[in-house]
This record gives C-alpha cells, sequence and structure tokens, in this order.
C-alpha cells in the first residue's frame, strides 16, 4: 500500500530539518572550537615518594591554577600531566615518551636528581620538547647544552647549578664561618653521585678563598648506612668544619653526628635538611644543622615566596620542600615565555625562554647564554638569586645569611666544640 503524501511530507520534513541541524552544528563548530582554544599540557615527572620530590607536581598545580584564575595564557588553559618516576632514570625516560607521544606535552618538568635529568636531556633534544628542572644540580646537564647548543637547547636548568651552589656555600662561609665564628680549617664530605662532582671542585676552590684550609676531602657511597667511620676519621684529621654535600642520605649522617656528639661544626648542603619535616624525620637530631637553601617558607626572598608557601599549606597540609617553590617558577616561566613567543612551537619557546627575567620565588631568574660557560643555567649573583643559609634550632628553621634575610645568629648544641673553641 502506498504510503500517505502527508507522511511522506513529514518524513521529508524531519530530513530536511535534520540534515539542516547538521549544516548548522558543522557551521557552528569552528565558532565552538574557537572559544574553547587548546590547552597548554605540561609534563611533571617528579620522585612523588620521596620528601623532595613529593612537592613538585603540588607547586606545578598551584601556578597552573593561578594561571588559569586570570583567564589562561591569551585564554588557553594549563593543564598539569603528572608521572612518578620512582626515583628511576628508565621510568623518567619511559614517562619523557609517554608524555610526549600519548598526552602530547608542550613542555616538561622534571626531577630533582641529576642522573634522571641526565638522561632525559637527549629525549629533550630528540623529541625536541622543551624541558626544566626544579631541583637538579650537576654542571654536566649545562655543559651538554653550551658544547652541543643546536642538538641540546631545549632543555634548562631550573635550579643554581653545582658551581654556583659551591660558590653560595663560600660566600656565605667567608660571612659567618670565617668571619663570624672565626674557624680557620675544613674536610669536605660529600655523597658520590653527578651533582657533588663539580660541587667538590668548587669547595675545593673556594673555600681557601674565603680562608679556610682544606684538611681532607671524604666522598661517601649514598648507600652508606653506619657514618661512624667517616666521623672517626673526620674527628682525626681534627678540622674546625665539615663543609657537607649530601642529599640522598640526609638523614643518617645528621641523626649520627648527634648520636655520635660529633664534636665538629657542619655547614654547606644538607638537601633533606631544606624539608620542613626534617626535625621530625631526625628526632629532633637535626638541631644545629644548617644547609643553604634558595626559599624558605617564612623568608620574603622576593614577594612571592611567602604567599606561595602559605598557599602550598593552605592546599596540602603542610610547607613544600624546595622543589615545589621551584616548579611553581617554572610553570609561569613556561607561560610567560609562551605567551611572548605566541606559540606552542617548542623553537620559539626556547627563544623565549633565553630572554626570562622573571621574579620568581627564589629570585630574580635569568638564564646563561649559549657563549657563557653555563648555558641555560639560572644566573647567580646580586639582584638575582644568591640563596640563603638557614639553621635548624629549636624545631625552626632560622635564617642566618644573608644579613638582609637573617631572623637570627648561627648557633650550635654544646657538644660542638670546635666552633664554641676556635670563636
Amino acid at each position: 500500500m502506498q504510503e500517505p503524501r502527508s507522511s511522506r511530507l513529514g518524513r521529508l520534513g524531519q530530513a530536511s530539518a535534520c540534515a539542516a541541524t547538521i549544516a548548522c552544528a558543522a557551521l557552528l563548530a569552528p565558532s565552538a572550537l574557537a572559544q574553547t582554544p587548546e590547552p597548554i599540557r605540561i609534563g611533571v615527572i617528579a620522585e612523588v615518594q620521596a620528601i623532595a620530590g613529593a612537592a613538585t607536581p603540588g607547586g606545578a598545580q598551584i601556578a597552573a591554577d593561578e594561571i588559569n584564575a586570570k583567564g589562561g595564557v591569551d585564554g588557553r588553559k594549563i593543564e598539569i600531566f603528572v608521572y612518578d618516576d620512582k626515583s628511576s632514570s628508565a621510568d623518567a625516560v619511559r614517562a619523557f615518551q609517554r608524555a610526549a607521544s600519548q598526552d602530547k606535552v608542550h613542555a616538561v618538568i622534571a626531577s630533582y636528581i641529576s642522573e634522571v635529568v641526565l638522561a632525559l636531556e637527549p629525549w629533550a633534544a630528540r623529541l625536541k620538547i622543551p624541558l626544566i628542572t626544579p631541583g637538579a644540580a650537576s654542571n654536566e646537564i649545562t655543559r651538554a647544552i653550551h658544547d652541543d647548543y643546536e642538538k641540546n637547547k631545549y632543555t634548562f636548568h631550573g635550579y643554581m647549578t653545582s658551581a654556583a651552589q659551591a660558590r653560595a656555600v663560600c660566600d656565605a662561609a667567608k660571612d659567618i664561618v670565617v668571619g663570624g665564628l672565626k674557624l680557620k680549617s675544613a674536610v669536605i664530605m660529600s655523597e658520590d653521585a653527578a651533582w657533588t662532582k663539580p660541587l667538590d671542585v668548587g669547595y675545593e676552590e673556594c673555600l681557601p678563598q674565603v680562608g679556610l684550609k682544606v684538611l681532607d676531602h671524604i666522598r661517601f657511597s649514598p648507600d652508606t648506612t653506619d657514618f661512624t667511620p667517616i666521623f672517626n676519621k673526620l674527628e682525626g684529621v681534627n678540622p674546625d668544619v665539615i663543609v657537607t654535600g649530601i642529599s640522598h642520605v640526609g638523614v643518617q649522617p645528621t641523626v649520627q653526628w648527634k648520636t655520635q656528639q660529633v664534636p665538629i661544626a657542619m655547614f654547606g648542603i644538607s638537601a633533606q635538611a631544606i624539608s620542613p619535616t626534617f626535625w621530625k624525620d631526625t628526632n629532633g637530631a637535626a638541631d644545629g644543622i644548617p644547609s643553604l637553601a634558595f626559599a624558605a617558607p617564612d623568608v620574603a626572598v622576593t614577594s612571592k615566596t611567602i604567599p606561595f608557601a602559605q598557599a602550598f599549606k593552605q592546599r596540602f597540609g603542610n610547607l613544600p620542600a624546595y622543589t615545589g617553590y621551584t616548579a611553581y617558577d617554572d610553570v609561569y616561566m613556561f607561560a610567560d615565555a609562551i605567551k611572548r613567543a605566541g606559540s606552542t612551537d617548542p623553537d620559539k619557546i626556547v627563544e623565549a625562554m633565553e630572554k626570562t627575567d622573571w621574579e620568581g620565588t627564589i629570585g630574580r631568574i635569568q638564564f646563561y647564554g649559549r657563549n657563557d660557560q653555563f648555558t641555560h643555567g639560572i644566573k647567580y649573583g646580586p639582584g638575582l638569586v644568591t640563596g640563603l643559609i638557614f639553621q635548624w634550632q629549636n624545631e625552626q628553621q632560622v635564617t642566618v645569611w644573608p644579613a638582609n634575610l637573617a631572623s637570627g645568629k648561627m648557633k650550635f648544641p654544646a657538644f660542638v666544640k670546635s666552633a664554641a673553641a676556635a670563636h
């Protein structure tokens, strides 16, 4: 039986309406897409189970949220993709590959471990993805960029190089160890790691320049669990101060320094001591332990330092470790570079990053150029990033250097005889 004409017209009308709807949708689609531009995707590869690494994604996310709340970068939101590298170079490389191929990130913030960043640097070059480290220190990272700029220009050193850290420790030692405490001799004690090799070279050069005679130099395995023989040897040498370069084993030597009542002052870098939980982690043995840092939660290094620390604590319930500050700065610097470049093209991001002049939480950040020794490393010096020295005293991190940021003076427990005798 023939279908009624009215029914056919009804069907044709519906089909026409449907076609019109599809056509309209097609016409409207570009407009809708224009209203929601592609996000800027930043990968964060971190040691999320470690004290220092755990703060990295948190700092990055706070920066992204702040930028997004103000409209993003020319209307583009920032999305953070977090990967746990489990403190493994192999896992970090796999994460980097996934970030590039699967998540299509435009830039990566990765690791406080130098060996991990050195493993990622060739991949940043191969895949042409801008990479910045919020905490690794080895000079080898910037050396690769300097030696083969066109290949390795995609990597930036978002923390101070080992050479710069040695210089900062020596600058502080000149003022408060030699000038204030009147100490005259030192032993260098550092873990055997990529970041400490250039650090120790820097120490050996600059400590005598500021008035500390180096009596001995001890390097130990990061797997060391008993420091008794090391401390016994140090007491035999009888220096006024132990200048440290320790990170991964920061708790154990601190605890044994206290329990063994080692009568020698400590100074230098104890990376784990920067963590706000270090006093608790060492059950109070941290009392008297100083360290170089580049930000502290109650120190106005810049106008951004304290507000960031407060925002981090409000959100996560604890104060940030040092990589939280730098990861926060890194997201802002990438966003600023992309805005100035007007593009997420990697070569244009690199070119804009090289012109960075940004007030971060750790100071005014600029990068060394391609003809400088530390290409793409953060510049060290007055008016830029200089660092600070704090000391654990009565459960608090008390800043003791430089003078304009200091909230107290260096003092050691009663068992530390070297400082008292030298003074």
